[in-house]
């Protein structure tokens, strides 16, 4: 898999790379937020590891626009901040996953596995409600046999819908299933990313609409 590893010290961004070659992933290092957006437009990667302490563009940009220009690539933070809201705040800027510094290699490569890693946890490897097809494989997303680009996090969730049709699926489900947790994760998080689930549907002419049922969760069906 191609990683674009964004990192302005020389030595921290060296040993990402070798690390990840190691692990036999092709890996690019570039310095700051600009060269990160020309990068990744000359050579998409699967994954982008971002340092949030960039000079000029700080990693959150970075991260937000690279969401904006490529849905389907996972972000991943590396931040020295610990507090709850910086990290909520990158999540909320489209990243995927954060890494708090200083972290071992180990616990990085981790998180890497886990974003690249192919969605098989019901053992269903095709999901389909209405005109929307999802190949958990490829993890990828079809409305009509026209793909959809979905980020990692945005598959998962609509996956998780998908499986669960016209039944709700709760909150809290959500963020077990596609988040890890609920520990130090904002829960509007869910609302952005359904956000995101309505804007493609709609756009795609997809027939479905996802419903919000007030305090309780949310229901795909065909609209």
């Amino acid at each position: 898999m191609h990683i674009l590893v964004v990192e302005d010290d020389s030595e921290m961004g060296a040993l990402l790379v070798r690390g990840l070659t190691e692990e036999g992933h092709r890996a690019t290092l570039v310095s700051n937020g600009v060269d990160a957006l020309v990068a990744a437009q000359e050579d998409p990667p699967a994954l982008a590891v971002i340092d949030v302490m960039l000079p000029g563009m700080n990693g959150f940009e970075v991260c937000r626009r690279l969401r904006e220009s490529a849905a389907d690539v996972a972000l991943l933070l590396l931040t020295a901040r610990s507090s709850v809201e910086d990290r909520v705040f990158g999540l909320d800027a489209g990243a995927d996953d954060y890494v708090t510094k200083p972290f071992a290699f180990a616990e990085l490569n981790a998180r890497v596995r886990a974003l690249l890693r192919r969605d098989n946890h019901s053992g269903m490897v095709t999901v389909s409600i209405g005109s929307l097809n999802l190949d958990s494989l490829s993890q990828s997303a079809t409305i009509g046999g026209k793909t959809i680009a979905l980020s990692p996090k945005e598959f998962v969730l609509l996956r998780l819908l998908a499986m669960n049709p016209g039944q709700l699926v709760t909150r809290n489900r959500i963020l077990t299933e596609v988040w890890g947790g609920t520990e130090h994760i904002d829960t509007n998080i869910v609302d952005q990313y359904l956000s995101y689930l309505r804007r493609k549907l709609s756009q795609s002419a997809s027939g479905l609409r996802i419903a919000t049922v007030r305090g309780e969760g949310y229901i795909l069906d065909v609209a």
